[in-house]
């Protein structure tokens, strides 16, 4: 058996694999984050706003990336999981090479839905090989490793994006093969490497998994298709009134709701793209939540019908929030409101984001591990301080006139942040059963990005264009900060009896599914 169960020491093999890991999802966050430092030379040749912007930094990546984790997580509970993290690799990589090609906003938005499609393997796959891969006392430091790949990706990307960028149009001033400028090289030139490291992963080994009789690994292929058509409509609408005329009327109350907030936020913002993107992610969202509530009771028992696992989700959630605002506006505001040259801002916040982001994933990871071992809900209270630890370097780094201020505060609210991360992530996997870790994670990443990545690059963009001034739009983040600690303190006050209480709840679900009506 590969696992490393709960012995004392852990095989090399499992820490190989980590590192394999950890690299593709540096990849994933180069791929992902790229668009930041080459978006003020989008803008321009694109001729997009500040709140185009944030759609694309944002909800045109996360509302894919969110609902397509949904079933690709259940498909990581039950298929091969290495075969699955291949193919996604594969996919994401084509389809960042393909936003080089990009030509206007809606061509470039579909690559981004693209990359969204794609990556949304990587996490329950990698979330659930390495809770296989290493014991429950050392998950936490092993997910905040692996987690360090977003904070040297996100680094790496802006180092590349500007130099690539840069030596493109020095070599073509006027636009080079095919018409390619930098920012489109530089697109190709991430891309096309991420098709070649898919090849490395697919020599990875499968760890075994403990026999699970409910599972649906004889035909996982079949209930992936299954799991997707619950969050597309009009699949959902007959899954619905599978269920009986009171679901079917309550699922269409439900997306009338969603398509009203939707038509009222875009008549005041005018932003189409962005609020149709969250009202359908949330309709599907609630969709599929529903139906896996008769498909599979347990799971949904453990992550949607657990408070303790909502409110760390959702606190984590505005935490990311912060976060991918940040990484995503960051360069942008270096280089408008500051002045700085986009060849030195990328440089130094890159580094900064990768030493400051791979410090405090790592000292959070191990200190929500070592608190866990005296305190229940330790983990929460990491959480908690990477609420609360970046306010300060936010207000004092985005009301500077200086830069040396501005990259000192940049650092210490990424190494605050990212402290949140492995605590949070070994928390939702502490709360229910091996068979369903794929899930949790895709669950997990809901928040953090149908919240986190949806509306936090989108509500800076928006507000820096309404109020005319990048700092309010980002200091404007400071107030999530409240919400919060509300969802985290309740969180800190029912994990351990929740977490104590897996095995018994999952039972009592199926017992409850199976009782005659």
């Amino acid at each position: 058996m590969e696992n490393a169960g709960d012995d004392d020491k852990v095989p090399a093999y499992s820490w190989y694999v980590l590192v394999v890991l950890v690299v593709v999802y540096i990849f994933n966050f180069i791929d992902r984050q790229i668009v930041s430092i080459l978006a003020v030379d989008i803008q321009r040749d694109l001729g997009l706003n500040d709140s185009q912007l944030g759609f694309l930094g944002g909800a045109a990546f996360a509302t894919f990336y969110a609902l397509f984790g949904v079933p690709l997580g259940r498909l990581a509970d039950n298929w091969r999981r290495i075969r699955l993290l291949t193919i996604g690799l594969s996919l994401w990589s084509a389809m960042t090479a393909f936003s080089g090609l990009a030509k206007n906003f809606a061509t470039l938005s579909l690559a981004r839905m693209g990359v969204g499609v794609g990556e949304a393997t990587a996490s329950p796959t990698a979330y659930s090989l390495i809770s296989d891969y290493f014991p429950a006392r050392k998950r936490a430091t092993a997910l905040a490793i692996y987690s360090s790949g977003i904070y040297l990706g996100g680094g790496v990307s802006l180092l590349i994006g500007a130099s690539i960028s840069k030596a493109w149009d020095d070599a073509f001033p006027g636009g080079g093969p095919a018409g390619l400028v930098g920012w489109q090289a530089a697109f190709l030139a991430v891309g096309i490497p991420g098709l070649l490291l898919a090849g490395w992963v697919a020599t990875l080994r499968e760890p075994a998994r403990e026999p699970d009789p409910s599972s649906d690994r004889a035909h996982p292929l079949r209930a992936f298709f299954v799991d997707l058509s619950t969050l597309l409509p009009p699949f959902t609408l007959i899954h619905a009134g599978r269920r009986g005329v009171g679901a079917l009327g309550t699922n269409i109350l439900v997306g009338l709701a969603m398509a009203l907030v939707a038509w009222v936020m875009i008549g005041l913002t005018g932003n189409l793209p962005q609020w149709a993107s969250i009202a359908f992610g949330y309709y599907a969202v609630f969709s599929w939540a529903t139906t896996l509530r008769v498909r599979d009771p347990a799971t949904f028992k453990l992550i949607w019908g657990t408070p303790a696992f909502i409110t760390t989700a959702l606190g984590y959630g505005l935490v990311s929030l912060a976060a991918y605002a940040l990484s995503f506006w960051a360069a942008p505001f270096a280089e408008v409101v500051l002045k700085l040259p986009k060849a030195q801002l990328a440089f130094i916040l890159g580094a900064n984001g990768a030493i400051a982001g791979f410090l405090g994933v790592i000292i959070g990871g191990w200190m929500s591990d070592r608190l866990r071992t005296r305190i229940p809900a330790g983990r929460i209270l990491v959480i908690m301080f990477g609420v609360v630890g970046p306010i300060l370097p936010i207000w004092i780094g985005y009301t500077t006139d200086s830069a040396v201020v501005f990259y000192v505060m940049n650092f210490f609210a990424g190494m605050f942040g990212a402290t949140a991360l492995g605590a949070a992530a070994a928390t939702t996997q502490d709360l229910v059963l091996p068979r369903m870790r794929g899930t949790a994670t895709a669950a997990f990443f809901l928040a953090t990005t149908l919240v986190g990545l949806a509306l936090g690059p989108y509500m800076v963009g928006q507000i820096s264009q309404t109020s005319g001034s990048m700092r309010i739009g980002v200091l404007s983040l400071i107030a999530v900060a409240p919400i919060a600690m509300l969802l985290l303190f309740h969180a800190y006050r029912t994990v351990p009896a929740a977490a104590a209480s897996v095995h018994e709840r999952a039972r009592e679900a199926m017992g409850e599914a199976t009782r005659p009506a």
